[in-house]
């Protein structure tokens, strides 16, 4: 009676919803429906509208509360909400920060000429100035041995112990924003997300909220952490201010929370700065953008995955198939999971690369026919026989390979040889990957190669996985266009591009070597024949 829905076309249906979903939800955080009767009681106006004289106090303490002593170190009067600014200035640090402590920043903005502790229409931020992580390893050349010249700070952190714990580190960027807008809220539909940061006060007849003071934490980046230790003394701060919308305030609220919400769950600082960078590095059109790409990098990636899964768990014969390039594959992709491992890489990344890790292997157990026998807690390893087609392919296989090593070795040893002597590393073991890793993302498109030797032997195209190459090509494509839109070094647009032109080169040999619809197969029947009906036994 009804029509059975592939399993495609449900994911598909779910994609849809889930894309509109999030369009409706992003909609409602840049959109704030404002007060429909500005003058009526239910309206709240801006305190900023009457044009007051402000001043902004920045201050540093040892508590969050302020209780711990506060040092002024940035005063600027008649501050103007509507002139952004960047001071650099330089802060001392005291002893008990200097011990692996913490240090928090009071930001006042408050009445020209009135002390911020005795100003009732004052609004303030507390945020930190240090956080805690792992202190980097210093690099050493392999060759000679001498150690990477470091800050005095970090060689005295080495010498005073082991670095295996979470040391203080400075934060060197602290970034304002206050929302200029004359924005009138609605009383009965203020924000959740903006209501914590709105302080309503009674001004005359009506009721005004004082300016909305945020601190950027997304801009804290790893990259401009600084060690601290018991020899450091003062340390440089650069404080950026700038105005900013209702629309990006509320967008900024929410992607702040769920970084936080992240290393409540164990997140390290690493890990949420690779987040941090996707909001801070792209303007909102480009991150909008990234949006849509990425769910449709996610869709491509699932359907890929999922006929590639489909079409390996059919898979009876290794007929056409090179086995050279199934089982390099496996080799590069365990090898990029190591890296990333190595780099101490955001899981959001790591675990995806482990789990196709496990896929490759999977794939070239089935390849090569290996069955596992345990005798007792040894295991035990059997291959299968090839039959008199498939010895055909590895003899060709076998030929490709041999014409690539000839490129193929002397490129990677030498490449291995350069970092050796001129690139430093925390260990043999980091130089090991690095250079394995550097020869598959430089080299690793050449073991595509055999593949088309081997179609081209057997002018055949018709053994391939071709629903699982479309979606892995779409999503090439998509990284085709990002290397263009946002700024890549000329090598990075060069190697997205690669990959496109040996695909070109498969999709030519499709062409070239079309399926042959009207062979007849071991039934008698061809393709554009119907099987004979059944006689009925009397």
């Amino acid at each position: 009676m009804f029509q059975k829905t592939s399993f495609t076309t449900l994911i598909v249906g779910v994609f849809v919803v889930y894309v509109l979903h999030t369009c409706w939800v992003m909609y409602g955080i840049v959109y704030t429906k404002p007060c429909d009767q500005p003058r009526a009681e239910g309206c709240i106006g801006s305190y900023l509208a009457d044009k007051p004289r402000l001043q902004l106090s920045i201050y540093t303490t040892l508590k969050p509360n302020g209780n711990g002593g506060q040092n002024l170190i940035l005063k600027v009067d008649d501050f103007d909400i509507n002139s952004k600014f960047e001071r650099k200035i330089n802060v001392s640090l005291p002893k008990k920060t200097r011990n692996n402590g913490t240090l928090y920043t009071l930001v006042f903005v408050h009445q020209a000429g009135v002390s911020p502790w005795q100003d009732s229409r004052q609004v303030h931020h507390v945020t930190q100035l240090t956080t805690y992580m792992l202190p980097k390893p210093p690099e050493v050349s392999l060759i000679s041995g001498q150690e990477d010249q470091q800050p005095p700070e970090q060689q005295k952190r080495v010498s005073d112990g082991p670095t295996n714990k979470p040391v203080s580190h400075w934060r060197s960027r602290l970034t304002l924003n206050i929302v200029s807008e004359d924005f009138i809220f609605d009383r009965e539909a203020i924000p959740s997300d903006v209501h914590r940061y709105l302080r309503v006060i009674q001004n005359g007849k009506k009721m005004v909220y004082l300016p909305l003071l945020f601190v950027d934490e997304l801009s804290n980046r790893v990259k401009d952490l600084m060690e601290i230790n018991s020899s450091t003394i003062e340390l440089p701060l650069t404080i950026s201010y700038d105005t900013i919308s209702l629309g990006k305030l509320r967008f900024w609220i929410h992607m702040q929370d769920a970084v936080y919400s992240l290393q409540q769950f164990g997140f390290t600082e690493k890990d949420a700065d690779e987040i941090k960078g996707i909001f801070v590095d792209t303007n909102l059109y480009f991150l909008a953008l990234t949006f849509f790409v990425a769910a449709f990098h996610l869709l491509f990636d699932f359907l890929a995955f999922k006929n590639d899964i489909s079409f390996w768990k059919k898979k009876k014969s290794m007929v056409g198939m090179s086995s050279k390039a199934v089982l390099w594959r496996c080799f590069s992709t365990i090898v990029i999971f190591l890296y990333l491992l190595d780099e101490q890489t955001s899981l959001l990344v790591l675990i995806p690369a482990g789990i196709g890790s496990i896929i490759e292997v999977w794939k070239v157990k089935k390849a090569f026919k290996i069955q596992v026998f345990w005798n007792g807690i040894k295991p035990c390893f059997l291959f299968g026989k090839l039959d008199e087609s498939e010895k055909r392919t590895e003899e060709y296989d076998a030929q490709a390979m041999k014409y690539l090593s000839y490129l193929l070795y002397p490129l990677c040893i030498g490449g291995a040889a350069y970092a050796l002597v001129y690139v430093k590393y925390k260990s043999w073991y980091s130089w090991l990957i690095n250079s394995l890793v550097n020869g598959v993302y430089a080299f690793g498109f050449l073991f595509m190669l055999p593949q088309l030797f081997v179609n081209y032997k057997l002018k055949s195209v018709a053994h391939l996985p071709w629903k699982a190459f479309m979606y892995k090509a779409f999503n090439t494509f998509i990284d085709d266009v990002f290397a263009f839109i946002i700024t890549m070094p000329t090598s990075h647009r060069l190697a997205c591009f690669r990959d496109d032109v040996v695909f070109l080169i498969y999709l030519y040999q499709r062409w070239l070597y079309p399926v042959d619809k009207s062979r007849v197969n071991e039934y008698g029947v061809s393709y554009d024949e119907k099987p004979p009906a059944k006689e009925h036994e009397d």
